[in-house]
């Protein structure tokens, strides 16, 4: 089968939904989402394609790849889930026509009978085998090896007992991590980081996150307030946050979120006034993470109260004590409470409330006004990208633990992983893994080179989060009675699986958002 002419051919249905997209008013949401869905299937297969056809890919490879496009194809011309309750089927875009002739030209593999397919590569995993993960570059290779090998000795064996007793990380594994370059990996070399691209960024947080969800977020709060203060910063500001965050000395946090405020940062109410040599906070933010043990926030503020909606708002850099477990917010103007979640721990989430709270002089990054919506906008293409590598670090442990489950349990005299309901579980698990993957790795790529990519960083995640739902819920179900237990990790990943989809944009925003950039015209 030649995957490249099937690849045409979704194109092909990809511009007609473009092209009907266009036609259908703004307000219909489920039909834009409904495209964004569609074209980021399509990228999915454009990127998966190209992993395939890589020097050394093997028949594994191959067969993956072939299991990715009926998977998509099918789903292009029949329904797309958008969500667990949500389908969207070519009548919502008018695309019956389109949809038949894609189900025509992709006729030789979605009449396939790929059975065997999935068979074999639940086989390869039983044996130990896995696709190639190879980015052919010795360098790129040897992080993922060196964070891999850091993660099965100091992350794995230690992140579910952490989980069910909420611990923080520890600080000890907090220095290792620092060690290793984790929070400097994208700081420029000149304020004492590594310089490295993106794409290394996203190898670390990936590693990490198979781990545990918690310690890859650690290293993407510091990505943040680095970009931040790199892009936007005064040289002053960077001179003095940028190494001590790249060591780990400090430990930034983004306060961002208010508590009727979500999505809608135009609509923030935080206020920040200067007196004298300082500035005064008051207001309330929410889901706060790692609010305690922070020793800088970069806190968004209206500081021009008269400017409507973005036009008013600061980005502040505030530093603070370094709370402890017996007083974890010490300092003068701020308290904060925990609020209990079912998963993502390990930082823990706060809601925070400033009392006439005081910054420094030279808190406004930049130096300028009004300019804190524009700055932050510019972090969260990488912040998504980050995100959408935490989602394939999930997703995959989510099918290490049902695969070492299937193989280990014995059900009628036979292992798990010798039925095939099971094993099909176990191979398009896999196919969701490396799709996620590879799509990650070119959003990540296209940050590299410079230019926009809002787009390519929304379908990064979009695709992530729901392949790592996806997979926890299949581990689990592959765990029977004993995934639902809290001493099994799958339990765990379940829940830490499904904020995925929420944080850092939620679903339906990113959908908004690769339409209308679509739409715009703008890839």
């Amino acid at each position: 089968m030649t995957l490249a002419r099937h690849l045409d051919a979704a194109r092909g249905y990809r511009d007609a939904a473009r092209a009907a997209a266009a036609q259908i008013g703004t307000d219909d949401q489920r039909a834009h989402h409904g495209f964004a869905w569609i074209a980021t299937s399509v990228a999915a297969l454009e990127a998966v394609q190209a992993w395939s056809e890589q020097p050394g890919a093997s028949a594994l490879d191959r067969a993956v790849a072939t299991l990715a496009f009926a998977e998509m194809l099918g789903q292009l011309t029949g329904g797309l889930p958008m969500g667990q309750n949500e389908i969207v089927r070519p009548v919502d875009l008018g695309l019956g026509q389109a949809a038949r002739k894609l189900a025509e030209d992709a006729a030789e593999l979605l009449d396939s009978d790929l059975r065997g397919h999935r068979a074999d590569v639940a086989l390869a995993l039983d044996e130990g085998r896995w696709p190639s993960e190879s980015l052919h570059d010795t360098e790129l290779d040897a992080v993922r090896h060196q964070f891999r090998r850091f993660t099965e000795a100091e992350i794995v064996p230690h992140a579910h007992g952490w989980h069910l007793a909420n611990q923080l990380i520890p600080d000890a594994t907090v220095a290792k991590m620092a060690e290793l370059g984790t929070f400097g990996a994208t700081i420029p070399v000149e304020f004492g980081g590594l310089g490295l691209s993106k794409l290394v960024m996203c190898l670390i947080t990936e590693e990490l996150s198979r781990g545990w969800i918690g310690a890859g977020s650690l290293g993407t709060r510091s990505e943040i307030a680095g970009e931040l203060i790199a892009h936007s910063g005064t040289r002053e500001q960077q001179s003095e946050w940028l190494p001590k965050i790249a060591s780990g000395a400090v430990l930034p946090t983004a306060v961002f979120t208010e508590p009727d405020v979500g999505s809608d940062l135009g609509s923030l109410q935080t206020r920040a006034r200067r007196e004298g040599a300082h500035w005064v906070i008051d207001g309330a933010k929410t889901w706060i993470t790692h609010a305690a043990r922070s020793d800088l926030m970069t806190l968004l503020a209206r500081t021009v109260p008269d400017a409507q909606g973005y036009a008013g708002l600061s980005m502040l850099l505030v530093p603070k004590p370094r709370g402890t477990e017996a007083d974890p917010f010490p300092a003068e103007g701020m308290a904060g409470s925990e609020i209990e979640v079912l998963g993502y721990r390990g930082m823990r989430e706060y809601a925070l409330a400033f009392d006439s709270m005081t910054a420094p002089a030279d808190a406004v990054l930049g130096g300028e006004e009004g300019q804190g919506f524009k700055q932050l906008m510019r972090t969260f293409e990488a912040a998504r990208i980050q995100t959408a590598a935490r989602a394939v670090g999930v997703a995959r442990r989510a099918l290490e633990l049902g695969l070492a489950y299937a193989q280990s349990r014995k059900q009628f005299g036979k292992r798990l992983i010798q039925f095939a309901r099971v094993a099909d579980k176990l191979a398009m698990s896999l196919v969701d893994v490396v799709m996620a993957r590879e799509l990650t790795y070119a959003a990540a790529r296209a940050k590299d080179t410079g230019k926009r990519c809002d787009i390519e960083a929304g379908m990064a995640k979009l695709l992530a989060a729901r392949s790592a739902w996806s997979n926890a819920d299949a581990a689990l179900q592959i765990h029977g009675g004993n995934g639902y237990a809290l001493e099994y990790e799958i339990s765990r990943v379940l829940c830490d699986a499904r904020i995925l989809n929420i944080f850092e944009g939620a679903a339906e925003i990113q959908a908004q958002v690769i339409a209308r950039g679509l739409l715009e015209g703008r890839n």
